[in-house]
């Protein structure tokens, strides 16, 4: 498991189809090392901190995997590492590998895996496509954000590697599933509810999708 590209970017204003956006969507590669803060890297920032940012979502990493996939279906997907707006493109290393709790050393920074993204309609203007949101849900690749338990420097050709693995064994795919499943499995449902690790965020959406219709 490695990071092939460290990619940061500042928010910036955009016109998309006649609206103005305020979107930190846009990243690109960055060289040597990079600083990794609690709340984000260096020289990186969001725009709407009312659902970006924060300390479960100080750094987002995206399979370099799942370019292909993207590349096939949605030919609108920028040739560039960052494309998603990830801090971390990685190689060898996708939601079913990593669980919500695991703690993962990156370069000098110790990690903790905390929830899947959940996409909002940014990256529709990332990639000028409306339907981008939907596509990128019922994907099941969605990425996965980190909170910061030990900040340091990372860069690109770092290896991940995992250090400690949560008990409860809930991945990241398993919250996909949970999230946008036609159906919930009620022991796995459990088996995350438990999971001390478990964001607020998760927690809340796990919660109205078990109690709703």
């Amino acid at each position: 498991m490695q990071v092939v590209s460290v990619n940061a970017g500042l928010p910036r204003e955009v016109t998309w189809r006649g609206l103005r956006v305020n979107t930190a969507i846009f990243k690109t590669p960055v060289d040597g090392s990079i600083a990794v803060r609690r709340l984000n890297l260096d020289g990186d920032r969001q725009a709407d901190l009312t659902v970006h940012g924060g300390p479960d979502k100080a750094v987002y990493a995206y399979p370099i995997e799942h370019y292909e996939y993207w590349r096939t279906r949605v030919p609108e997907t920028p040739a560039t590492l960052g494309a998603f707006g990830e801090n971390l493109t990685t190689r060898d290393v996708v939601e079913k590998d990593l669980h919500i709790g695991d703690q993962v050393r990156v370069g000098t920074a110790l990690l903790q895996v905390a929830q899947p993204r959940m996409p909002c309609y940014k990256l529709q203007v990332r990639f000028d496509r409306a339907d981008m949101t939907k596509l990128f849900a019922l994907s099941g690749r969605s990425g996965f954000y980190f909170s910061v338990l030990e900040e340091g420097e990372v860069k690109a050709g770092d290896a991940i590697e995992v250090v400690k693995r949560d008990q409860h064994k809930v991945s990241i795919a398993d919250v996909n599933e949970l999230y946008f499943g036609r159906t919930i499995e009620p022991e796995l449902l459990k088996r995350a509810l438990k999971t001390p690790a478990l964001t607020e965020e998760s927690r809340s959406i796990l919660l109205s999708r078990s109690s709703g219709p």
